[in-house]
């Protein structure tokens, strides 16, 4: 009995996706629950797993190709055996008998049929012998030839969305370039970059943080906290995920988003945390959390690294977010202007921290600083509330008790 494989329903946020990869060719067998394609959508990959134990049968979209909720990507054969053993009836019974009586697996052919086999890339076991006993004569296989230069090039078109993925070198000389077609992932970062920077008016403010009161507090606590916390690891996102959340609070309009000609203001923070992946940038999303504790914040941003990592973050977990702060300091950069992710209207860029000479009471001392910058939509937020909002992260990083005191 065939079973359809489709493609899983997606979410309004996703129209369509790409199959990426079949992890099994037609004719393997295939246990329940395990993973035999993945889908690649704008935003993650999804992985169908075989819904019974039997062969996959026919596959109907190939590698490559454009797939939409729900369509039939092939079929498994319920409770069939694997190709291998099977491959072998295909040849006529009388061929099977007297290759049995031969002692052998091959077809029995004349040395100059397999020789004309070989050159031409004929299987001689899909070849019907009409000599004595099934052999196969020279004659069947000119035939054989014959019949596949006369086909329509189904082979060679069975993966055409396959084939066009296909890197691209070209060399002239010892100067090579390769061609790569971008991932539905890197596609979408790209659109949405463009189309942030087409349709918002959007500008950046700076300033800088000391993080000598959090370093402080981390080199303190960190240990204590690893073990009152089942393992989980005090870092220094948490703390921006906790300052700016208190920042939400007093600025709401930072935490909102325009739809239309209305603007719409959220009564939660939903922070998107960008993490980077072997696909590109994704941006997972904290539920609530204004409402997290230190220790769940960096629970939640440990969990959602390692599925990035591992490609099984589900696309619920990337969808909405209201505000996101993205750490361009992991890989040593110093400043940037990060882009927002419509349809938010801000974002918070962390950076490196260098130790710099800095004026306090009137010495010159060594302090842990990082640059900050807070990317905003100049069409919901003057430049007075964004300036302040960052200042407010400032201040509250650089004095932590504001955090508790909630002043």
């Amino acid at each position: 009995m065939a079973i359809e494989i489709k493609a899983p329903t997606f979410p309004e946020s996703v129209a369509d996706g790409t199959v990426a990869t079949w992890h099994k060719k037609p004719g393997e067998a295939v246990k329940r629950d395990e993973l035999i394609v993945d889908i690649e959508t704008d935003k993650v990959v999804l992985e169908v797993l075989a819904t019974a134990d039997g062969v996959l049968g026919a596959i109907v979209k190939n590698e490559g190709d454009t797939v939409l909720s729900d369509e039939v990507l092939g079929s498994i054969e319920a409770g069939g055996a694997a190709a291998a053993p099977a491959a072998a009836p295909a040849a006529a019974p009388a061929q099977a008998a007297a290759a049995a009586d031969a002692g052998e697996d091959d077809p029995i052919a004349a040395p100059a049929a397999r020789k004309l086999a070989e050159e031409n890339g004929i299987d001689l076991a899909s070849v019907a012998g009409t000599g004595k006993g099934g052999r196969v004569t020279k004659e069947d296989v000119v035939a054989a030839v014959a019949a596949k230069k006369s086909a329509p090039a189904a082979a060679p078109a069975a993966k055409p969305a396959a084939a066009a993925a296909a890197p691209v070198v070209t060399a002239a000389g010892d100067r090579t370039e390769k061609r790569v077609p971008m991932t539905r992932l890197r596609a979408k970062i790209a659109e949405r970059l463009v189309e942030a920077q087409s349709n918002m008016a959007m500008l950046t403010t700076f300033n800088e943080v000391d993080m000598t009161e959090v370093m402080a507090l981390r080199s303190k606590y960190k240990d204590l906290f690893e073990k009152s916390h089942n393992g989980v690891r005090l870092g220094f996102m948490s703390f921006f995920v906790k300052a700016a959340t208190e920042a939400l609070k007093r600025f709401p309009a930072v935490n909102a988003s325009i739809d239309g000609n209305d603007i719409v203001y959220h009564g939660y923070a939903d922070v998107g945390v960008a993490v980077s992946s072997d696909r590109g940038l994704v941006v997972p999303v904290l539920r609530n959390a204004e409402s997290m504790s230190l220790a769940e914040i960096e629970n939640g941003i440990a969990t959602f690294g390692k599925k990035a990592r591992d490609g099984k973050l589900a696309i619920e977990e990337m969808t909405g977010g209201t505000f996101t702060i993205t750490n361009g300091g992991t890989f040593g950069s110093m400043m940037s202007t990060p882009i927002v992710n419509p349809p938010q209207a801000a974002i918070l860029g962390m950076h490196n921290i260098i130790q710099r000479p800095m004026a306090v009471n009137g010495q010159v001392v060594i302090r842990p600083m990082m640059y900050l910058a807070l990317s905003y939509d100049h069409r919901l937020i003057d430049g007075k509330e964004a300036v302040t909002f960052l200042v407010t992260i400032k201040n509250l990083l650089e004095d932590p008790a504001r955090l508790l005191l909630d002043i």
